[in-house]
């Protein structure tokens, strides 16, 4: 609450698990900008409510993409409640490590781990050809949650790193670019390829 005037007005903002305002955060990425949806949520649990709607993902929070993505690994299947603590936990990480808003930097990483080509296979007669074509803005931010979370999932499998940790590693090392990210480098394979068969 805040007085102002003699008057109390009350402050409506919503914050990511109580600590992280998602109101202020740059999207550099155009294409991307209409399908990260940071609109404001306290737990990133919809319970499916889009599950059944076209391009209903866009309508997602992108925290809660990224949770159902870690889902998506045989480890954590099912398991929604553990993968919002892991995430949460990675958040609180990322804010000590760097001193920036998570979500920023979250965002970042998903504009340095999206691809923009990717190579299909077209038929000539009994000949396949493999030929580069442009991806869509909804794949890209797709193809970039799946590898950061397989990249996060993978380097704390046998690892004394908690999954926290890989997390907080993969979306840090993709925010900056660097190549030693898991993401990064499967992005600039896969343009690499695509490159070779324009």
């Amino acid at each position: 609450m805040k007085t102002v005037d003699g008057e109390t007005q009350v402050q409506s903002s919503i914050l990511l698990f109580g600590k992280y305002d998602m109101t202020d955060i740059a999207i550099r990425d155009g294409g991307l900008a209409k399908y990260i949806d940071l609109s404001p949520i306290t737990v990133p649990h919809t319970g499916g409510k889009h599950a059944n709607k076209s391009f209903a993902k866009s309508k997602m929070s992108i925290v809660e993409r990224l949770v159902n993505n870690l889902m998506r690994t045989e480890v954590y299947t099912g398991k929604k409640v553990k993968s919002i603590k892991i995430v949460k936990g990675a958040f609180e990480i990322i804010e000590r490590k760097t001193g920036n808003n998570p979500l920023q930097v979250l965002v970042e990483a998903i504009e340095n781990a999206a691809p923009r080509e990717e190579i299909t296979r077209l038929q000539f007669g009994g000949i396949s050809v493999p030929k580069a074509v442009d991806i869509s803005p909804s794949r890209r931010l797709d193809i970039a949650l799946r590898n950061i979370a397989r990249g996060s999932v993978d380097a704390a499998f046998k690892s004394k790193k908690s999954a926290e940790d890989c997390l907080a590693d993969e979306l840090i090392l993709a925010s900056k670019g660097d190549m030693t990210s898991f993401s990064v480098a499967k992005k600039e394979e896969l343009e690499r390829v695509a490159a070779s068969a324009r």
